[in-house]
């Protein structure tokens, strides 16, 4: 049974028209039992469908344990994990993650994912440009959502620009309830919650502007040091 009706397919390939550039999406998923991976069936279909419905969108399928090589290159460390590459030229990462089913609101991600690296724009504006130029090393960042957060797709659409915008940057989404380790790690108590190199914890779909200032701290190291003394305390 199809997961994507005939009304919302013909509303996705609408929307793909405005695609450019070639998209490969990669998934990471395991075996068909999937018996360790609740919703890798479901993540699975819904991509095969996405993908199916634009001749410039490409889906890779790779299993977690038989493909640990290739998962490690790719920095993937749990499942259903998604990523997307462009591949106008070159196969370019942008180190945008999903991890989760994108189902839900998230399904609008999925799709505003897939416009973005096919395009290559990310959208921010000028100001946060010139801020990214500043990074001089790493920095990751983590969204946590559930399906049914209005808010969290800005959330996470925003710091999938930023990963767009700067090598230097790795986005990812990660949906709450499928990964109870974390969302306990991180102290998720509501939606979205990005979370910034671990120790930097932002509440709600803030502005870009409130984002990158925020992002900005890892420069910072005395900032940093403090900050990450402080949640040590408050985790122990």
């Amino acid at each position: 049974m199809s997961l994507l009706n005939d009304q919302i397919e013909k509303q996705i390939r609408q929307t793909f028209e405005a695609l450019t550039g070639p998209v490969r999406i990669v998934l990471f998923t395991q075996g068909e039992n999937a018996l360790e991976c609740e919703y890798c069936v479901e993540t699975r279909q819904l991509l095969e469908e996405v993908s199916a419905l634009s001749d410039k969108i490409t889906l890779q399928v790779y299993d977690f344990v038989r493909d640990a090589q290739l998962a490690e290159q790719y920095h993937i460390d749990k499942i259903p994990a998604v990523a997307f590459l462009s591949e106008s030229t070159v196969p370019q990462d942008y180190g945008i993650r999903l991890y989760g089913v994108p189902a839900g609101y998230e399904f609008s991600t999925l799709i505003e994912d897939i416009l973005m690296v096919s395009q290559q724009q990310s959208a921010l504006n000028a100001k946060t440009l010139a801020e990214l130029k500043k990074l001089t090393q790493p920095v990751n960042i983590q969204v946590f959502v559930t399906p049914t957060c209005p808010y969290c797709p800005r959330a996470v659409v925003l710091a999938h620009q930023l990963a767009l915008a700067s090598e230097l940057i790795t986005a990812s989404m990660v949906e709450a309830n499928e990964f109870p380790h974390l969302s306990n790690k991180y102290q998720v108590y509501g939606v979205p919650r990005t979370v910034i190199e671990d120790v930097i914890h932002v509440e709600g779909a803030v502005p870009e502007a409130r984002l990158v200032e925020e992002l900005m701290k890892v420069l910072d190291g005395a900032t940093m040091q403090k900050l990450r003394q402080e949640w040590e305390l408050h985790l122990n």
